[in-house]
């Protein structure tokens, strides 16, 4: 017998062992309700960061596993899903629960590696085919930024992308919780990886970081499961101490991360944005005189930027024709306050008239929301018109107790919350002296 015969022998005795240990492993998880942390309220909260779908919107759910998340989405987004796993037996569980309820047009189940959705041999899921990817609890498989650039060619037009992710929530995690979570990686917290996701092109619907309960909803089941299962059967001895580690490490540790939600769009191609430079301001001028019927917007940028505190470099965006192009549209983002605390005010949003109606507008809005999501702003105001700016997850400020200082209509006054992990603070808005409120 030569080292090859031994190396053969030794390559599939390890592919064996994998085999049993993986069968051991969703053994332990078949009928669980969700394979991740999660639950039905945080796929509502989720679904709705993505705003307004089209009818019968079309919907691929990755790593669906028994399709906790399909089966909500068929039935109150009233979406035709493509649900997608490599393990049969959950794919099986989703479809009896499907036309349990009567969803059984509107599931379809197809056994596939997320991680490998082109090429030959794979599922056909062409370019621009779906309204909305969703991927609670298993992008962690392929890693975040695999997934962000290898699903984005999936989204059509003005699609979303649903991913979620576990994160640090302290700076200064235990060694314990580092070497269990950083075996496939480092793992970030939440503003890095929101950074990696405005990196890679993608606008930040909204991020919730998922609440205790989400952990106990996978969790409790699973323990309940860990204390049935036979551990004399193959692979199953593995399975169990895993699990129970697991448990352990968020017995443990659990204050030192979580699961964070991401609701991301691609950014419009047709678009540049970025701050302005001081060889911008002239041409910002410009847009604001034109975008308006009076001067004054133009002179309240003008005065904004003269006052030291109202004015955050940074906040002041562009959008252009491309990298070379004319200045279309622009955004800025001021200093305010309401009562004690510090937020931010939206004013002016301007486009050129010429490029109304074009994106630019939106382009640049969401541009400057990243921005600020990126500088850890807690809270956007604006006072605009209802059905515009509620696309970008506005709602009215008086749901959280904020107040203008003078009389407009409730629904014109609207606040935007980038950072729920703190209450929203209430109380009546204070202006930078140029806007003279």
């Amino acid at each position: 017998m030569t080292d090859n015969d031994h190396a053969v022998r030794d390559d599939h005795a390890v592919r064996d062992d994998h085999a049993v240990r993986y069968e051991a492993f969703f053994s332990l998880h078949h009928n669980l309700p969700r394979q991740s942390p999660g639950s039905d309220a945080t796929t509502r909260q989720l679904l709705a960061l993505t705003g307004p779908l089209p009818h019968r919107p079309r919907v691929l759910d990755l790593g669906c596993g028994p399709g906790r998340a399909a089966l909500l989405l068929a039935a109150e987004a009233g979406a035709e899903v493509t649900a997608v796993d490599t393990h049969q037996p959950f794919l099986d569980e989703l479809r009896v629960a499907a036309e349990a309820r009567g969803l059984g047009d509107r599931i379809r189940t197809v056994r596939a590696d997320m991680g490998k959705l082109s090429g030959p041999g794979t599922p056909d899921l062409p370019d621009g085919s779906f309204d909305l990817v969703w991927a609670e609890g298993s992008a962690y498989i392929i890693g975040f930024d695999t997934a962000l650039r290898d699903w984005r060619r999936l989204l059509a037009p003005g699609g979303s992308l649903v991913v979620s992710h576990c994160v640090w929530t302290t700076d200064e995690p235990s060694d314990e919780a580092r070497a269990f979570w950083d075996q496939d990686g480092p793992m970030l917290p939440v503003a890095a990886q929101t950074a990696a996701a405005v990196a890679a092109g993608y606008h930040v619907l909204g991020v919730r970081v998922q609440p205790e309960s989400d952990w106990d909803e996978y969790y409790v089941p699973l323990a309940r499961h860990v204390e049935a299962a036979d551990p004399s059967a193959p692979g199953m001895a593995w399975a169990l101490a895993s699990t129970r580690a697991e448990l352990a490490m968020r017995r443990d540790h659990g204050k030192e991360y979580g699961y964070a939600s991401y609701a991301l769009r691609p950014a419009d191609p047709r678009w540049t944005t970025r701050p302005e430079t001081a060889a911008d301001i002239e041409a910002v001028h410009t847009v604001n005189a034109a975008a308006f019927p009076t001067p004054d917007e133009a002179g309240l940028v003008d005065a904004l930027r003269a006052d030291p505190s109202a004015w955050l470099p940074g906040l002041s965006y562009v959008a252009q024709d491309g990298p070379d192009g004319d200045i279309a549209a622009y955004a800025l983002l001021t200093r305010c306050r309401v009562g004690d605390a510090p937020a931010l005010a939206l004013a002016p949003v301007a486009t050129v008239p010429d490029r109304q109606r074009e994106g630019a507008g939106q382009a640049v809005v969401r541009a400057v929301l990243d921005a600020a999501r990126l500088r850890g702003e807690r809270l956007v105001l604006v006072l605009g018109h209802p059905g515009y700016y509620p696309r970008f997850g506005f709602v009215p400020a008086s749901r959280y107790g904020i107040r203008p200082g003078f009389d407009v209509p409730d629904e014109a006054m609207m606040a935007l919350v980038l950072d729920d992990s703190m209450p929203v603070p209430q109380g009546m808005i204070q202006y930078p002296a140029a806007f003279g409120v």
